[in-house]
C-alpha cells in the first residue's frame, strides 16, 4: 500500500501544475475489492492486497481526472512482463510495457491527451466497475487524506 497507492497519492497532493499524469496499474486491479477500502492498512506493516493496491490507484487516476480539469491523469496496465518481479516467463512484451506510458506522458495525439482512461498496450479498456463509482473514488480519496494529513 505504501508503494502502490500512497506514494502516488502524496505526490499527486503535492505536485503543483502537471499537465498530465500518468498512474501505473495492474490487470490484477479487476480482482480488487472496493469494500476493502474499510480497515486498509495504509503504512504497510501488514502485508495488504495486490490487487486492492492496484484497484486503489487505479480509481485515484479516474478521481484526479474529474476533480482537476485542464489535467490528463489515466492509469497503464504494462502488462505481465518479464522483470524481476514478473520473473522470467512472464507472457507480456517487455518493449510493450512501457509503450503506453511514454505515449500517454508525452504524445500530441488528441487520444493520448484525453483524461480518465484505463489503458494496455496503446488501448484504453474498460476498468473494474469501482474505478468510475464517485462514492468510492470519494471514500478513497478522503481515507488518503486523512491517513497522510494532506488534502489532494
Amino acid at each position: 500500500m505504501p508503494v502502490n497507492i500512497v506514494a502516488p497519492y502524496l505526490l499527486t497532493a503535492l505536485l503543483r501544475g502537471p499537465r498530465r499524469l500518468v498512474y501505473l496499474s495492474s490487470g490484477s486491479h479487476l480482482g480488487g475489492r472496493p469494500s476493502a477500502l474499510e480497515g486498509t492498512d495504509w503504512r504497510g506493516t501488514s502485508a495488504g492486497s495486490y490487487a486492492d493496491s492496484k484497484l486503489f490507484v487505479t480509481a485515484l487516476a479516474a478521481a484526479v481526472a474529474r476533480l482537476r480539469p485542464g489535467v490528463a491523469s489515466n492509469a497503464v496496465d504494462p502488462g505481465w512482463v518479464p522483470t524481476r518481479m514478473g520473473g522470467p516467463d512472464a507472457p507480456d512484451d517487455l518493449e510493450l510495457g512501457h509503450r503506453t506510458q511514454e505515449w500517454l506522458a508525452s504524445s500530441d495525439d488528441p487520444e493520448a491527451q484525453s483524461t480518465g482512461g484505463y489503458w494496455y498496450h496503446g488501448k484504453r479498456t474498460q476498468p473494474h466497475r469501482a474505478v468510475h463509482d464517485e462514492a468510492f473514488q470519494e471514500r478513497l480519496v478522503r481515507a488518503l487524506a486523512e491517513e497522510t494529513g494532506t488534502a489532494l
